[in-house]
């Protein structure tokens, strides 16, 4: 009898394609690939490259078991000397508390899909690994692989979002120019990027299947798996109107069955091919573009506001009496010039007597 572990990974036809890059790791039965790295593990000096391999390899980590001992080790930190988590009236007293209530139990409610931001992130690590592991596990990603989403404002993460025309442009110009053409922007992916994509798939062993890439990689490699779904989905795109709100409609879901495997190998090749210090100036003109234009629409409003403002004043002068509009300004004239009138009628009266 034989169960899912004795078989190769087969793939699609798409993940098979010749532009797919093997590892050591693909074409390893599951049984074999998980006694490898449980041997690797198992070690005195785990090797955090071999761990990374696997973890970026065809099916990651495998399994939630074998997540929680690698993870760990991925992002070193010592599960020995896990910090004691503060108590419960201390994490009621935070400010955030009931937020992150109703966020998690809306979350549970339909998870695996999740709200949205850093606390479908937190939930993620909560269902694979627990409480306590969990808690380190984010407190370290927080001031690594999240960081740019850390900041009071969003200017990092806009910067991130910045990469994803260039490396869709170097792989494809046609398609790039299509997209910009449309106004589409980059809005579309930002839930993917801050949420690390459990906002916008359904099935968590994709979104566990992620975590295992991204933990293993470069910070920037969401923004790289989001060109590779976009460049993946070109005909799908093409085939609909160049027009901002058909495309934002379109691209912001992410069909359930996609090939993940063949984009995190995508991913990977794009990374290696467009890495981020060749894009990096591209970006920062981008970024820079995108500042002076909302400076300039910005100091517009300003203008038509203050215009307003002016124009208001100006109405202020004005009654509605049914369907006669009068001059509040000839109203005063009159009343000054009638009582002119008559404090000269009066004066001249005076010099008579």
């Amino acid at each position: 009898m034989t169960t899912c572990e004795d078989h190769e990974y087969v793939g699609t036809e798409k993940e098979k394609s010749p532009t797919h890059k093997h590892s050591p790791s693909d074409g390893l039965s599951l049984k074999k690939k998980t006694s490898r790295i449980k041997k690797v593990l198992s070690s005195d000096n785990v090797d955090p490259a071999k761990l990374k391999e696997f973890a970026i390899s065809r099916g990651g980590l495998l399994n939630d078991e074998i997540r929680k001992q690698a993870w760990p080790k991925l992002l070193n930190v010592n599960v020995n000397d896990i910090p004691k988590k503060p108590d419960a009236e201390v994490l009621k007293g935070h400010r955030d508390y009931n937020q992150v209530v109703l966020d998690v139990n809306r979350t549970l409610k339909r998870f695996p899909p999740a709200e949205s931001g850093y606390h479908d992130i937190c939930v993620t690590f909560l269902l694979v690994v627990g409480e306590d592991l969990a808690f380190a596990l984010v407190d370290t990603l927080s001031l690594n692989h999240l960081r740019d989403f850390m900041d009071s404002n969003m200017d990092r993460t806009k910067h991130m979002l910045n990469y994803l025309y260039p490396i869709i442009g170097k792989s494809n110009p046609d398609l790039r120019e299509f997209l910009e053409c449309s106004e589409v922007g980059t809005v579309f992916c930002l839930s993917w990027l801050i949420t690390w994509y459990g906002h916008v798939l359904n099935d968590l062993r994709h979104i566990v299947r992620l975590y295992d890439f991204f933990i293993a990689c470069h910070p920037l490699m969401p923004i790289y798996l989001a060109a590779a779904i976009v460049l993946y989905r070109e005909e799908e795109i093409l085939s609909n109107e160049c027009e901002m709100c058909v495309l934002h409609g379109l691209l912001s879901k992410i069909p359930d069955n996609l090939p993940f495997e063949q984009l995190i190998s995508k991913a990977g090749d794009l990374f290696l091919q467009y890495p981020p210090p060749d894009l990096a100036n591209e970006a920062v003109l981008t970024f820079r573009k995108k500042s002076e234009a909302i400076a300039k629409y910005q100091q517009a409003k300003v203008k038509r506001d203050q215009q307003l403002k002016r124009n208001s004043l100006i109405s202020s002068f004005y009654i509605q009496d049914g369907s006669n509009i009068f001059y509040k300004v000839t109203v005063w004239t009159l009343t000054a010039v009638v009582s002119a009138a008559v404090i000269t009628l009066l004066n001249s009266a005076r010099q008579w007597y």
